[in-house]
């Protein structure tokens, strides 16, 4: 059973940075895509960012090209969220998520991961 554990939010003014770390434990991570997601209340649970097994391959939503960066350390057994220049609208709750299929290309369909973490909240003032 993987289990996944996200930190690094908080509370931040607009323009500022946080880097979201996702620590898995329990199960293999190397070879499985990860997925970045967000959920803002009363709303879905949208799709912000993803990376390949090999870090090789990244995707992104549009609403955070050139502002945010994935990227991983399998070592480390580590995912991270580079968060920069934030808006108000990036105030979400983050979730980082293990793909359901191993050694296949990240996608950002959240029906397609299977083992999720418990999210950490990201609050970006005006």
């Amino acid at each position: 059973q993987v289990q996944l554990v996200e930190s690094g939010g908080g509370l931040v003014q607009a323009g500022g940075s946080l880097r979201l770390s996702c620590v898995a434990s329990g199960g293999t991570f190397s070879t499985y895509a990860t997925g970045w997601f967000r959920q803002a209340p009363g709303k879905e649970r949208d799709f912000v960012a993803a990376i390949s097994w090999n870090g090789v391959s990244t995707i992104y939503a549009d609403s955070v090209k050139g502002r945010f960066t994935i990227s991983r350390d399998n070592v480390k057994n580590t995912a991270y969220l580079q968060m920069n220049s934030l808006k108000p609208e990036d105030t979400a709750v983050y979730y980082c998520a293990r793909r359901r299929d191993g050694l296949v290309v990240p996608i950002p369909t959240k029906e397609r991961y299977d083992y999720w973490g418990q999210g950490t909240q990201v609050t970006v003032s005006s």
